[in-house]
């Protein structure tokens, strides 16, 4: 008997998490259940996290957590209680299998079978943004090795166990090299410890295009959080609905299952909703915790009563559908095919369908760090770099010199163009003189002359070596 924490959520949470447990208990689930509130109510008592600290320390105790969509209130600082627990507790992984249910539900894409694998705690997902002039405000993209690592090796792994042939990777390190390339470059690594299973990189545009136009060529596919975030939503769309899809957030010691979609308060209430996305939730939920036999069970009695044409509204369609049911009635059908399999979708098997059980990650030996130069970023309203040159040159040094000013990321100074359109915050790079070398007083020197000349210094960042690999951007068009 495995003890999990219950969330109803909000709008037709409550409905389709009734539905959900009434089925898996009827097919034999060995769960007892701590319930707790989280979501709409508790964001407008006044808890801007949407959840209280003794249904924090429940979920925790549990470590397994199955929760129907919430309401997040618009504005008044209310955090994404989805994104909260995804960090606080550590799920770094986000997997949602996304499949057609060909000709049942409606899609241009009857052979579709892939399983997004998302990285889910940081890029831009970190949240840490400033507002920095009157024009510019900033987004830190922050990517990890641990975090890197961490899920690849899931995607590997879940392929493997799974019996999956590929493992793609999206990415846009053309452009973004530090970032992208970090995740791109922990992927090769891993994939060579995989020799059976094939690997490929994508770009992400072409690869997302790809994806909506022909995803049948695809298996597995691991991305950062914000790429896979998107590109989960679309799998799920053209698979048919994304009301049809669950989630799992795995992380090394607790776990989250839910459905993909949102609350949907128009249809509460109302014995409408489809509970298929928080069951396939709740299935991979019971893989999770090792009751394969109760998951395999449910999928195939839920795959049968998709086929036997027993639909909820949002899925139902003339010629195809043979009934449209609510959802407690869509509930009682699956419970009625438990014990039977699907005749023309594949049966499942969840034969190795446990948990998997991933190594730590390994911090690795620190690499040499050199200090090489330091980017100040300005907050200046003139609109000619030239102009700024010459007024930030009144602070170089002997050693260290002003060497390139961009703007928005392009060279602007020296030889940059007229035609360039500038805003008022501008990058301007330090590097010590050739046989100089710069230390972090000398950046405080740098400052404490900007501050006396007037030049308004809204942010700093230095800029490496590791092992000597110059480890930061260049301007565009340098």
């Amino acid at each position: 008997m495995k003890r999990i924490t219950v969330a109803k959520g909000d709008g037709i949470g409550p409905e389709i998490m009734d539905a959900t447990l009434s089925i898996i208990k009827a097919a034999g689930a060995q769960i007892e259940i701590d319930e707790v509130e989280v979501g709409e109510k508790v964001y407008l008592a006044g808890n801007t996290a949407g959840i209280a600290k003794e249904s924090w320390d429940i979920i925790r105790k549990n470590k397994i957590f199955l929760k129907a969509p919430i309401t997040t209130p618009q504005g008044g600082g209310y955090k994404s209680l989805n994104v909260t627990t995804r960090k606080f507790l550590g799920l770094y992984a986000n997997i949602r299998p996304c499949v057609s249910l060909h000709p049942f539900v409606k899609t241009k894409h009857p052979e579709m079978d892939i399983v997004i694998v998302r990285e889910n705690e940081e890029d831009l997902y970190a949240g840490i943004e400033h507002q920095q002039t009157d024009e510019v405000v900033q987004c830190l993209k922050l990517i990890s090795r641990p975090g890197c690592e961490k899920i690849v090796r899931y995607a590997f792994e879940y392929a493997k166990q799974y019996g999956r042939k590929k493992v793609t990777c999206f990415t846009k390190d053309n452009i973004m090299k530090q970032t992208d390339g970090l995740f791109h470059q922990v992927f090769d690594e891993i994939a060579k410890e995989y020799p059976t299973i094939e690997n490929e990189h994508w770009i992400i545009d072409i690869g997302a295009a790809k994806m909506a136009d022909t995803p049948e060529v695809f298996d597995v596919i691991v991305m950062p959080n914000l790429y896979g975030d998107v590109l989960s939503d679309v799998a799920a769309q053209i698979a048919g609905s994304v009301g049809l899809a669950g989630s799992a957030n795995i992380g090394e010691e607790c776990a989250m299952f839910e459905a993909i979609h949102g609350s949907a308060p128009r249809r509460a209430g109302q014995n409408l909703a489809n509970p298929s996305g928080l069951l396939q939730g709740a299935i991979q939920m019971l893989n999770h915790i090792g009751q394969t036999e109760v998951a395999e069970k449910v999928q195939n009695a839920w795959l049968k009563t998709i086929e036997d044409g027993i639909h909820t509204y949002d899925i139902f369609k003339e010629g195809i559908s043979k009934q449209k049911v609510g959802t407690k009635e869509f509930a009682e059908a699956v419970i009625g095919n438990l014990g039977q399999k699907p005749s023309q979708f594949k049966a499942v098997s969840y034969a190795n369908g446990a948990a998997l059980n991933l190594p730590k990650y390994q911090r690795k030996a620190p690499k040499l760090k050199e200090l090489l130069g330091v980017d100040l970023f300005v907050h200046w309203t003139g609109s000619s770099a030239d102009e700024l040159a010459e007024k930030v040159q009144q602070i170089n040094t002997s050693e260290v010199q002003i060497s390139m000013i961009t703007n928005r990321g392009i060279k602007v100074w020296p030889d940059g163009f007229s035609e360039t359109f500038c805003t008022d915050h501008w990058r301007c790079r330090f590097k010590p003189l050739e046989g100089k070398s710069l230390d972090k007083q000398q950046i405080i020197h740098l400052l404490g002359a900007a501050h006396e000349k007037g030049i308004d210094v809204v942010k700093t960042e230095n800029l490496y070596a590791f092992d000597g690999k110059p480890a930061f951007s260049l301007g565009q068009g340098q």
